[in-house]
């Protein structure tokens, strides 16, 4: 199975989660695509069979800039070869922003139900005043999403 993974970032916490992923991914015999500055033509030539969005959060809940630019095109087109697809998003933020808190995870999780993407695990919250290690905490959901896009 083919799995894109949708990044941003702004200090290169959640590009270093989204690298992890694919390489789990990569390791359970998935073949992934990652780039932080992909278009919307790049992820449709590698013609997915899957979607992982894994984003940042800044601002006031927004998604970092470096997203912004595939989040618009993707949202302008609602490209119909992503109808029905697996997805699931892994969202970072910290808790203490309250309201706000993984605004860009939950953001990229409307996106998807806008496209019609099935979302086959709830969003993994990744909370910064909780974790020094990241992409180590997201390896338990990980695996669970393995087992997901197996099954």
């Amino acid at each position: 199975m083919k799995v894109a993974i949708l990044s941003g970032s702004v200090y290169g916490t959640a590009e270093e989660v989204a690298r992890h992923a694919a390489k789990m991914l990569g390791d359970a015999g998935f073949e992934t695509f990652h780039n932080p500055r992909a278009t919307l033509a790049d992820i449709q030539a590698f013609e997915p069979q899957a979607l992982l969005a894994v984003t940042s959060t800044t601002g006031m809940g927004e998604l970092p800039d470096n997203l912004m630019p595939l989040y618009s095109t993707i949202r302008d087109q609602l490209p119909a070869s992503f109808r029905d697809l697996p997805g699931a998003v892994i969202g970072l933020g910290d808790a203490s922003y309250g309201d706000t808190f993984c605004g860009g995870g939950e953001q990229m999780s409307e996106l998807f139900a806008e496209l019609g993407v099935r979302e086959v695990l709830p969003m993994l919250r990744l909370d910064a005043s909780e974790s020094v290690t990241p992409e180590t905490d997201a390896e338990p959901w990980l695996g669970e999403l393995v087992d997901a896009l197996r099954g």
